[in-house]
């Protein structure tokens, strides 16, 4: 299964199914701005790489009836222990893929390591606007007086993840132990 856009994730996705190790892929809508469809998606079906999409919430079934044994996700920012940073449902996402023994990596630029937070309490998490929620698609769906919680990312928990793989190399847990070569320029 992969999340979000072009990028780094991406890439390991076409080589995978380049080199015949990935068959299928799954990709989750990525409400509410759609980057999953409008982008990850239609970036694999371009390449001929036979993709199936989700509405977010159907990716743990898919999980346990399709047997997906790899969750491949981006992150926007990842902690010095290996907590993720990323799109909001990156977190759920990988609680469900631990559940069905689905092993979770991230693939993101070293850059994104950010060896000055300790952990993921440490990193700000954007909230959206309700209004994203409130009238998606043009459509008013909810009462006025409810309110609207619309975080942009979440926090994915180091103890959830595999693997994290950066131009320096693929680092395994312990993260904290694993980045440090990080600090002297080294590959893992």
């Amino acid at each position: 299964m992969a999340t979000a856009g072009y990028g780094t994730a991406l890439a390991v996705v076409r080589v995978g199914h380049w080199q015949n190790k990935i068959e299928q892929v799954f990709v989750g809508e990525t409400r509410p701005w759609f980057q999953g469809s409008r982008l990850t998606a239609w970036e694999l079906a371009k390449d001929g790489i036979p993709v199936t999409l989700l509405a977010d919430s159907a990716a743990a079934q898919a999980m346990r009836q399709a047997g997906i044994n790899w969750l491949i996700v981006g992150a926007d920012r990842i902690a010095a222990n290996g907590d993720v940073a990323n799109k909001i449902g990156t977190y759920g996402l990988a609680v469900a893929a631990r559940y069905h023994g689905a092993k979770v990596m991230v693939v993101a630029p070293q850059a994104t390591v950010d060896m000055t937070v300790s952990d993921g309490s440490g990193i700000p998490l954007e909230q959206r606007s309700a209004n994203e929620i409130l009238d998606a698609a043009g459509i008013e769906n909810c009462l006025p007086e409810i309110t609207v919680a619309n975080p942009a990312f979440d926090i994915t928990p180091a103890g959830l993840i595999d693997f994290i793989v950066t131009e320096k190399g693929v680092f395994q847990a312990p993260f904290d132990e694993a980045f440090k070569c990080l600090k002297t320029g080294k590959t893992a």
